[in-house]
């Protein structure tokens, strides 16, 4: 969710709602110089380098990672590593222990992985704040005090600037210490919500770290505070000191725009976010009222999104049909289902890369939207009941690929370890899947890292995002409702399926009506409440490397969606260049006039028609045949609306009497139990 206000880039951060605010804190290095503008009065200077302070924020005290080697913290400028505090913005003094600063940037302290915003001034001296006791979120100020303040006088005043006249922008410019800079204050722009105020424009310099410093006019009196800047052009924005003036004492004041947006889909729930509550609060209680009434309105935005869209939210409308009745599709790696502009669902994501781990493991690793996506297969001399088990054991496999790096100057340090979990958990997505969700702090960047694990025979799928800590409620809205949105193929050895099958916490509610039964060298069978198979090694040898890929998907089932098993498909080991395999594959009677493809092959199913009529065919170095099976008559005569094939294929060139003998015996032992 986006709390859609203001109309370009903060001048201290990203500005496009207080939770991304966060990721802008701690820009830039610290120190306090001041640079004299030509025209300003030099006598002016010491009041305005009093009055006029950094916003910092302590570094992390301890760092969980691990790393490959010792930081190399010496190649940082000295200033950078060895001061204690992230410089993250500017406030300063506007009458008797009353200070002010933007609101974004008091608002990266909100679940900040690194201390409280305090106040620093010149000589290095740290203040905390004491209360909160004004705060507007569209006009992005808030109004505090200090719990000992220093002596120091406020700045002048002046409500009433002139246009096209000298103005001076202070603040910590890229976290460089306190800069004056000069430029003209240009224009007057009303606010793009409705025009209930003015911005001023001017031309002075302003980069990150100078939001919420003071605006001054040519005689060095107060007349805005520094917020944003343009995209495009040096023309920045102020928010006229009148406003802080003149705003409610003792309350706090929300009133913005507001959007949500999944990643599945186009549409976007806009909105009005709107709040108040009253002040003064201490600091801690103020995060956690604003942070209760932003949590509850992405609540209510994606309540109101996913209504609107219900009608044709996958796997409901028109759009869905062509997903829920297509051939199954075995995918090694995860994809999320999401809607194109054609309003049709498809399967989207692709592994970008591999990474080999030990003992057959890998790590196949893409993203999409502003997910990452990863397949997980588990080495074999992990042990799985400490691998399921473990959100650490898993997370530590990850970092041996080295895809986690941290840049400290010009070096890129891999992390080892990523220690663990401040907190874990179990969601269970709309189809009764469990994703184990685990959350690591990264304190070096004040973020968290989300990740929904769900168990397979071979490992785990994973659904990830780097988050701001504000930002954590709304990210695991999001990716609670993503969960329900991938696609997933369990695939795994006869030996994996035997470990995961005994993990009772790992699995789908579904595989309560699955049965594997597996001897090696002697039988495999399954058996579900739609179907159920067995063979023998007359058919296909049955070892601990056999092949298992159950290929669940999403389809329709007496006029209601549901989450099963489309396709059995056994190899006969798993390698990957053999392709001696078995699979018993459910088709479905597609709706009139949905796909000449799908149409076309229901033809050829319920006439027996090539390949599906029992005879054996090359095909590429394999010899393959195809055979359909039935489910029992119906009573009342009609006809069957869902159908089952059973293959076999094999390398070589095998004679077609001998392709049909493991056919029949495939087939002997195939029960279609629904209709």
């Amino acid at each position: 969710m986006d709390n859609l206000h203001g109309v370009g880039r903060r001048a201290g951060g990203a500005g496009k709602g207080f939770a991304r605010w966060a990721l802008w804190a701690g820009i830039g290095l610290i120190g306090l110089t001041g640079a004299q503008a030509a025209t300003l009065d030099p006598a002016m200077l010491p009041k305005i380098e009093a009055a006029t302070f950094e916003v910092v924020q302590a570094k992390p005290a301890s760092d969980p990672l691990s790393y490959e080697k010792p930081l190399p913290l010496d190649l940082l400028p000295f200033q950078e590593r060895t001061d204690k505090y992230h410089s993250i913005g500017t406030a300063f003094a506007i009458g008797p222990n009353r200070y002010v600063t933007a609101g974004h940037v008091l608002l990266a302290g909100a679940e900040s992985l690194w201390g409280a915003p305090q106040l620093r001034d010149s000589a290095g001296h740290v203040y905390a704040i004491d209360k909160i006791e004004q705060f507007s979120l569209r006009k992005d100020f808030v109004v505090f005090s200090l719990a000992a303040p220093p002596a120091v006088k406020a700045l002048v005043t002046n409500t009433k600037p002139t246009l096209n006249q000298v103005v001076y922008a202070v603040g910590n410019a890229l976290g460089t210490g306190i800069v004056i800079r000069d430029g003209l204050y240009t224009s007057s722009t009303p606010e793009q919500q409705d025009g209930s105020w003015k911005w001023m424009r001017f031309s002075a310099a302003a980069s990150p770290g100078n939001s919420g410093g003071p605006l001054l006019d040519k005689n060095g009196k107060l007349i805005g505070v520094v917020l944003m800047k343009s995209a495009n052009e040096n023309l920045n924005y102020a928010l006229p000191i009148s406003e802080v003036l003149d705003a409610p004492a003792n309350q706090a004041i929300i009133d913005a725009r507001s959007a949500y947006q999944l990643d599945i889909f186009r549409a976007m729930e806009n909105g009005k976010f709107e709040a108040k509550f009253a002040l003064p609060l201490s600091l801690g209680d103020f995060y956690r009222s604003l942070l209760e009434r932003t949590n509850a309105n992405s609540d209510t935005l994606l309540k109101a999104l996913l209504a609107k869209e219900s009608a044709n939210l996958f796997p409901n409308g028109e759009g869905s049909s062509r997903l829920l009745f297509q051939r199954t599709k075995l995918h090694a790696f995860p994809s999320l289902i999401m809607r194109g502009d054609d309003g049709q669902w498809s399967l989207v994501g692709n592994a970008s890369r591999r990474y080999s781990l030990s003992d057959n493991g890998y790590v196949d690793a893409g993203s999409i939207g502003r997910n990452g996506l990863v397949h997980l297969r588990r080495p074999d001399n992990v042990d799985a009941a400490s691998y399921y088990g473990d959100a650490r054991t898993r997370m530590t496999l990850l970092a041996q690929t080295g895809m986690f790096q941290r840049a400290v100057a010009t070096e890129r340090i891999k992390v080892t370890s990523l220690g663990k979990p401040v907190s874990e958990s179990v969601y269970e997505d709309r189809w009764g899947r469990p994703w184990h969700v685990g959350v690591w702090a990264l304190p070096y960047a004040n973020a968290l890292g989300v990740v929904y694990s769900l168990p397979v025979p071979d490992g785990s799928v994973m659904l990830s995002r780097m988050t701001p800590p504000a930002n954590l409620h709304d990210t695991r809205l999001d990716m609670d409702q993503l969960s329900g949105f991938i696609h997933v193929t369990y695939e795994g050895t006869l030996a994996q399926w035997k470990d995961y099958l005994k993990n009772a916490p790992a699995k789908p509610a579904l595989f309560k009506d699955i049965q594997l039964d597996v001897d090696y060298g002697r039988r495999f069978g399954y058996a579900s409440p739609r179907m159920d198979f067995s063979f023998g090694p007359e058919v296909q040898p049955i070892t601990a490397d056999s092949l298992l890929w159950l290929g669940f998907r999403f389809f329709m089932d007496h006029g209601k969606a549901t989450w099963d098993v489309g396709i059995v498909d056994v190899w006969k080991d798993s390698t990957s260049d053999n392709h001696d395999n078995v699979d018993i594959q459910r088709y479905a009677a597609p709706p009139a006039g949905l796909d000449k493809d799908m149409s076309s092959r229901w033809q050829q199913l319920t006439q027996r028609q090539f390949p599906y009529n029992a005879v054996a065919r090359p095909d590429d170095g394999l010899m393959k045949i195809n055979a359909v099976a039935t489910p029992p008559a119906a009573t009342d005569g009609k006809p069957a609306e869902v159908l089952y094939t059973a293959f076999y294929g094999v390398a070589g060139t095998p004679s077609p009497a001998e392709m049909k003998r493991k056919l029949n015996l495939l087939m002997k032992n195939l029960h279609v139990k629904e209709r």
